[in-house]
Formats: structure tokens, C-alpha cells, sequence
């Protein structure tokens, strides 16, 4: 068992994931999601200080070295800042199940970042792989012309582009988060990388005067029971095992597994939020899923 730590992390991340997309879309409704980013990540700072506190014995990571802090503040800024800011606005215009569908282009992005920088190959499968997935979410977000020819887009364009930034922000983060923890506890790094998006946040609704709408948004009840669901399994749990999914095993097998929660939503999406889930939009999250796990099949 102890040989697929990574492997497990990562599945554990996929369902915190599911339960987290489903949290915030609910939260990002009731009070904003510029609002809710800076909320949840201050409430995953606190859970996520508490638990060191008790399992490492520190309440801040004051021992990770200054190479650690950098990366892991730089991975905080892609992955929180620009990732999230991108993803929590497209959870309000098309729904957190596509936006999760989407980020299933997370690991052929984070194998090309791999390529790129540090010249990792691609093989006739990993770019198989990457034709699967662009299939699978195009059935799902394309709707064919009624008595016209070609297709049209089910859901707003600016809404898919939000996910798809919010997708190269995970991709980025994630690999810049591996390069900078370096043996590092996955816990404490998430620690540093909340820090970067919380203050990153912070000069940002600072500049744009949204400090206003964070406080009401407080005092929205329903919001902030989503927002805290949302914190716990989201920037406590899920950022934290997706840290440690990569410390254990290869980058793309954990992203992966985790990309697994386009399929894990369709069912609390149908049973508990009575959401309109069409056949042809299973088959696609299935097939981007597939074409995922091909892509590093070697």
C-alpha cells in the first residue's frame, strides 16, 4: 500500500475536488467570487495551521528554506491568483460541472509545460491522449444546429475561456509547486502557497475597492457554510494531497487521477442540485477522462 501513496493522495484530491467545485459554485453565487477567493483561502490558512500545529509541532512553516518560500510563493501566485481568479468567475457563468470539465486539459498542459521546460518528450499517445480530451469536452459543450449546418456553443465564451485560464494557472502551479517543495512537507508548502494568494488577493481588491463586498459577504449565512465546506475539503485538504499525490508519484499520473472529477460531479450534480444532465454530456466528461489516461500511458 505504502508503494501507491501518490496514487491514492491523488484520488483522495479528486473527490475533495468534487466536493469543493460543488461548495464554491453555491458560494461564488451568494457572495461573489472575488470575495469567496480571499474568504476561503484565509478559512484553509486557519484549518491548515491548526493541523500543523498538532502534526508538525509548528503553527507557521519557518523551517522550509528560502528556496522553498520562493517557489512555492511564485507557484501560489499561478496557481491561487491567476489559476483560481479565473476558475471562481467561471463557476458563476457555466456551472462548476463544465468548469471541471475543462480542467480536464490540466495534464495535457502540465506534460507540455514539462516539454518545454524541461524537455520532457511527448509520444504518439500522449498527443492521442490530447486529441481524446479536446473530443470529449467538445460533445459536451457544442450543440448541433437544428436545420442549419455546423454547431454552436451551449454556454458562453467567456465563461469556457475563465476555466480554460483557470486551467493553465492548476497546470503551472502544480509543476512549479514539485519543482519548489523538493522533500518539503506538502502541508506546510500549502501553507506558503495560501499566504501568496491570500496577500496576492488582497492588493488586488485593495486596487479595485472590493473591500466592502468581502465584509458583506460575511454576513451572507448560506454563502459562508459553502464557503467553509469549500475551504475544508478545497484549500486544507485538496491543495494539500495534491501536493503530497505529487511528491509520491510522477506529475502527469497524479494529475491524472485527480482529473477524474468531471465524472465524480455528474452524479451529486443529478441527485442533489436536480441539475439536466444529457447522455451526450456523460459521454464526453467520459471520453476527456479517457483521453486523460492515455495521454500518459507509455
Amino acid at each position: 500500500m505504502n508503494h501507491y501513496i501518490g496514487e491514492i493522495a491523488a484520488l483522495c484530491t479528486a473527490v475533495f475536488w468534487t466536493i469543493t467545485a460543488l461548495a464554491f459554485e453555491k458560494a461564488s453565487l451568494k457572495i461573489g467570487s472575488l470575495s469567496l477567493n480571499i474568504i476561503r483561502l484565509g478559512i484553509g490558512f486557519i484549518f491548515l495551521s491548526i493541523f500543523n500545529l498538532f502534526y508538525r509541532g509548528a503553527l507557521l512553516p519557518l523551517d522550509a528554506s528560502s528556496q522553498n518560500w520562493f517557489w512555492l510563493l511564485l507557484s501560489g501566485l499561478v496557481g491561487f491568483l491567476f489559476g483560481d481568479l479565473f476558475l471562481f468567475q467561471s463557476y458563476t457563468i457555466i456551472g462548476s460541472r463544465f468548469a471541471m470539465l475543462i480542467m480536464t486539459l490540466v495534464p495535457p498542459i502540465t506534460a507540455l509545460t514539462g516539454w518545454i521546460i524541461l524537455g520532457e518528450k511527448l509520444s504518439r499517445m500522449n498527443y492521442l491522449g490530447m486529441t481524446l480530451t479536446i473530443l470529449g469536452i467538445s460533445l459536451a459543450i457544442f450543440n448541433r444546429n437544428t436545420g442549419k449546418k455546423g454547431f454552436s456553443l451551449k454556454f458562453s465564451l467567456k465563461g469556457l475561456l475563465f476555466a480554460f485560464f483557470g486551467a493553465i494557472g492548476q497546470a503551472l502551479g502544480l509543476v512549479i509547486s514539485k519543482f519548489g517543495m523538493q522533500g518539503y512537507d506538502p502541508f506546510a508548502a500549502t501553507q506558503i502557497r495560501i499566504i501568496a494568494g491570500f496577500v496576492g488577493f488582497g492588493i488586488l481588491i485593495s486596487i479595485l475597492g472590493r473591500w466592502k463586498n468581502v465584509f458583506e459577504g460575511f454576513k451572507n449565512r448560506k454563502g459562508m457554510v459553502s464557503a467553509g465546506i469549500g475551504s475544508f475539503f478545497g484549500p486544507f485538504l485538496g491543495v494539500s494531497f495534491s501536493l503530497l499525490a505529487v511528491q509520491y508519484t510522477q506529475t502527469g499520473i497524479a494529475s491524472t487521477i485527480m482529473s477524474i472529477v468531471p465524472v465524480l460531479i455528474i452524479p451529486p450534480a443529478i441527485f442533489l442540485f436536480k441539475q439536466k444532465v444529457s447522455v451526450i454530456e456523460i459521454i464526453g466528461a467520459m471520453i476527456s477522462v479517457a483521453g486523460v489516461t492515455l495521454f500518459f500511458i507509455h
